[in-house]
């Protein structure tokens, strides 16, 4: 039997892997979104893939060599499906394709496209032009890349769940001597306020019920407003929570030089916005800190700590440290250690540093050892999950408004977060996914704590 002539041509698939930040999950969203208006339909099987993309994070150690050992594994998996197979495109995007384009390019012929994260909007015309040339975008393009990306589609947004990330600003200016990202993503650049409200809008309007804006310093948000004024994060915040249906906000990730008098306020004030904040300092020594040029001092942190909690006292903190700085003495990281004790961290993120080229703590005297490094990182990380397993401890009795959001691991259970981002699982019928309940919490376990419902009553909003 003859094929219909009239019947529409198969979609095309797309399967992307992300690694990294939360703003590349949002990144790769955008870049499926900006594909299918093109007749892509996302696939989670590499196996029938038109377009295979990795979009790539430069921030932990080693990241450029597992996109290359990744890039050799598609390759291969591409070259065993033999010549009578379709044609699969392999593409690099994200901060590692901006970094190292033309090593990825030399180093790896089996890459047909690579795009830098400011050029996602130019993606479908892109993978065009890679099916009868390679294609290399890593440009800082002057037009706005979110006026011309897509919206997504309603089910779209349905089907990618009751949470979702916005990015509002993308870049940074503070240029820490440890960090690639002013280099990959380039300066502070903030998203217009009534663009950044009509995407909220579109997505409570979906069902999503919480978002997390996104920046590589979200705080130091500058949105031009509707009068040409310029509004700040606090505003913003409370621009969105008047938007019906968003029942939470949150927000990552911050710096502390602009966390300002507003967005401390709008803590307080803002039932929306969640009571989790995740500043980073990355070391408790000064010393350490004028050589990553943080440009604050350990004392000003611990004020700003103090003042954030006077407006909101059951606020949870996280953080990022980094042990092993290019001179950090013994008592460097002790200075470590004793600000992590002053401070009481809900939950924080610690690495070794690791060089990345072309940033000045590359070229740095005096690299600690490897294994001084982690003898330091393993103390740390003790003292850390000592704390996080106290603050979770001290959840069991409290009774704590919980966002139902999907199905849990077993028959007949629900999962959903805490205000203060923990995972909490629940005894609950499935038809409770999508509201906000009083759940008393019971236990705690290694990474998430065990509740029921104390009421069927959804909390008002």
């Amino acid at each position: 039997m003859s094929e219909n002539p009239s019947s529409p041509a198969p979609a095309k698939k797309v399967f992307i892997k992300t690694y990294g930040c939360q703003m590349n999950v949002y990144d790769s969203d955008r870049m499926a979104d900006a594909l299918g208006a093109h007749g892509y339909v996302q696939t989670a099987e590499m196996d029938d893939a038109d377009l295979v993309l990795l979009n790539t994070c430069h921030i932990r150690e080693k990241a450029s060599e597992k996109v290359f050992s990744e890039l050799g594994r598609i390759r291969d998996f591409r070259d065993e499906r033999g010549p009578g197979a379709k044609k699969m495109l392999i593409g690099v995007t994200g901060c590692v394709a901006q970094a190292e384009g033309e090593e990825i390019m030399a180093r790896a012929p089996a890459v047909d496209l690579v795009v830098g994260p400011q050029s996602y909007h130019r993606l479908p015309s892109l993978v065009a032009k890679a099916r009868t040339a390679r294609v290399i975008d890593t440009e800082f393009p002057e037009e706005d890349k979110f006026a011309h990306l897509p919206a997504p589609k309603r089910d779209v947004t349905i089907s990618r769940g009751l949470t979702a990330f916005l990015t509002v600003q993308e870049g940074c200016d503070k240029f820490c001597s440890f960090c690639v990202v002013p280099y990959t993503r380039g300066a502070e650049v903030s998203r217009p306020v009534a663009q950044v409200l009509s995407e909220a809008r579109a997505l409570a309007d979906a069902g999503v019920r919480e978002i997390t804006l996104l920046g590589q310093n979200v705080n130091a948000y500058h949105g031009l407003g509707d009068n040409g004024e310029t509004v700040g994060l606090g505003a913003l915040c409370h621009r969105l929570a008047e938007i019906e249906g968003l029942a939470r906000i949150r927000y990552t990730t911050s710096h502390p030089r602009d966390m300002d008098d507003e967005l401390i306020a709008a803590h307080r004030d803002l039932p929306q916005l969640m009571p989790y904040l995740h500043l980073p300092i990355q070391s408790g020594s000064d010393a350490i800190l004028k050589a990553m040029n943080r440009k604050h001092t350990a004392a000003q942190y611990l004020e700003l700590i103090d003042r954030i909690r006077a407006a909101r006292p059951d606020i949870a903190l996280s953080g990022d440290f980094i042990v092993g700085f290019p001179g950090e003495t013994d008592a460097d990281f002790q200075a470590t250690l004793d600000i992590v004790k002053k401070v009481g961290y809900a939950s924080a993120f610690s690495f070794k540093y690791s060089t990345r080229p072309g940033t000045p703590g590359a070229e740095m005297v005096d690299q600690v050892p490897e294994a001084i490094k982690a003898e330091r990182l393993e103390v740390l990380q003790g003292e850390i999950t000592r704390q996080s397993q106290g603050f979770n401890s001290g959840c069991v009795g409290l009774t704590l408004p919980v966002l139902i959001e999907k199905p849990g691991r077993n028959p007949g259970q629900v999962a959903g977060r805490s205000p203060y981002l923990q995972a909490v699982h629940i005894e609950a019928d499935q038809n409770l996914i999508g509201q906000i309940l009083p759940v008393e919490i019971l236990a705690t376990g290694k990474n998430s704590l065990t509740g029921r419902i104390v009421t069927a009553d959804r909390i008002a909003v």
